[in-house]
Order: structure tokens, then C-alpha cells, then sequence
């Protein structure tokens, strides 16, 4: 914290302090940072640290470039893409989850090609455009307006650059206890809620592959992911 520049005077710095408190308490709601900062207590580490399966596989043919990873958790996707050149902003809501991956990105010796910031994406979304925007399973138990956010991302991709959504096709098998009757929006579905212009777009991949996963508790099943791929035209 610094004093104001132009008198020194520590009352200016409390004001400082109360305002930019006020604002953060308004750009994150409470129960949602709350959420995730439990769940991601619960164990030292909550994901593998490995990068996304379909996230390694599209973008292993693209040049390096920017690439903003929304929910970036733990950090898996982000240091594995700034091992390969891009430039990272990673963002999530959880605090605890930012912190344990700025400091693996700082083992791996590729923290300086990311910077963490902390976002609630249902109250501030990132400023810039980015060559990537990538947004691996932003799914969420609470409230979350996933359409208006996917927009928000396809609107942050620069010309010529990607906008890749994955998200869960089903719930894991490990977790259809707890999850009897959701429903996954198909790869269509999500296509059609981006609302894109066609002549300023072009869909490069729309599936749903299935892949062979372990759980938490060890369990191995097969999990259904759902991808879109669009680029927006130059």
C-alpha cells in the first residue's frame, strides 16, 4: 500500500484502502468465491496439473501467441501453454486456487509468461483480445450464467484468433450419485447460444469424444466431452 503521492497524508491512504475494499467486495460474490475457496481446501491438490486432453490436442498445431484461460484453477492449462510460448492470462475466482498456481508455475520456471488475476466472470470479465480464449469445463453447481459468459469470450478473441469451449457431455461415472438429472447443453446447443455472426465466424469443430479418465477415488470410466471450436474471421 502506498501513501497518496502528492500529500503523504495517511488518511488519504485509508480512504484509498476503504474504496478499493469496496470494490473488490463488488466485483466477487461472496458465496461463490466462498464455494469454490472450500472446495479447493478440501485437499492440497484438487486437479491433476495436467492440461486439458482436447485443449492440448487443438492447439499443438497453432502458433504461439496470447491466450486468455478462463477458470484457470490449479494452473495445468496455462503453464503448459506458456512452456510453449504463448502469453498467459489465467483467471479464476478462487484464491487459493491462483496462489497454487502461480507457484507451480514459479517450479516450472514459466511464471513469467503468465500473469494470474482474480475474476468473478458473473460480475467482471477481462479486459483485451487474445489470439485464444479457452474455456474448459466453466461449469459450475451454482448459479451461473454460462451463456452470457461464453458471449462475453467470444467477443475477447482478436480477428483470426479461437474461441475453444469444452465442457462435460455427462456426469463422471464416479459422480452420477450426486448428480442424478442434470442435463449438458449439446455442442450445438452451446454453438447456437454464442449467437455468432456466420459471416464472421467459422466453426472448425463440433463433436463429442470420449476418453478414459481416473477419478478421485481411483475409479476409471469413460467421460463425454463437449467441444466447440470457432474462429473468427480476420
Amino acid at each position: 500500500m502506498h501513501q497518496d503521492a502528492t500529500t503523504g497524508d495517511p488518511r488519504h491512504e485509508d480512504a484509498a484502502t476503504s474504496v478499493a475494499g469496496e470494490r473488490r467486495h463488488r466485483d466477487v460474490d461472496e458465496e461463490t468465491a466462498r464455494y469454490w475457496e472450500e472446495l479447493y481446501q478440501k485437499r492440497d491438490r484438487y486437479w491433476s496439473g495436467r492440461a486439458n486432453p482436447v485443449l492440448v490436442d487443438v492447439v499443438g498445431s497453432l502458433p504461439a501467441g496470447t491466450v486468455l484461460d478462463l477458470g484457470c484453477g490449479e494452473g495445468g492449462d496455462a503453464i503448459w501453454l506458456a512452456g510453449r510460448g504463448w502469453r498467459v492470462t489465467a483467471v479464476d475466482v478462487a484464491q487459493t486456487a491462483l496462489d497454487r498456481a502461480s507457484a507451480a508455475a514459479a517450479t516450472a520456471g514459466v511464471a513469467a509468461g503468465i500473469e494470474f488475476r482474480r475474476h468473478d466472470l458473473t460480475r467482471t470479465f477481462p479486459p483485451g483480445e487474445f489470439d485464444l480464449v479457452s474455456a474448459q469445463f466453466l461449469q459450475s453447481p451454482l448459479e451461473f450464467p454460462r451463456a452470457e459468459v461464453l458471449r462475453s469470450a467470444a467477443r475477447a478473441v482478436a480477428p483470426g484468433g479461437r474461441l475453444l469451449v469444452v465442457e462435460h457431455g455427462e456426469v463422471p461415472p464416479w459422480g452420477r450419485h450426486a448428480h442424478p438429472d442434470v442435463r449438458f447443453p449439446t455442442p450445438q446447443e452451446t454453438l447456437a447460444e454464442l449467437d455468432l455472426d456466420p459471416d464472421r465466424w467459422v466453426t472448425e469443430r463440433l463433436d463429442a469424444p470420449r476418453r478414459q479418465a481416473t477419478g478421485p477415488d481411483g475409479h476409471v470410466g469413460t467421460l463425454v466431452d463437449h467441444v466447440v471450436l470457432v474462429r473468427r474471421r480476420p
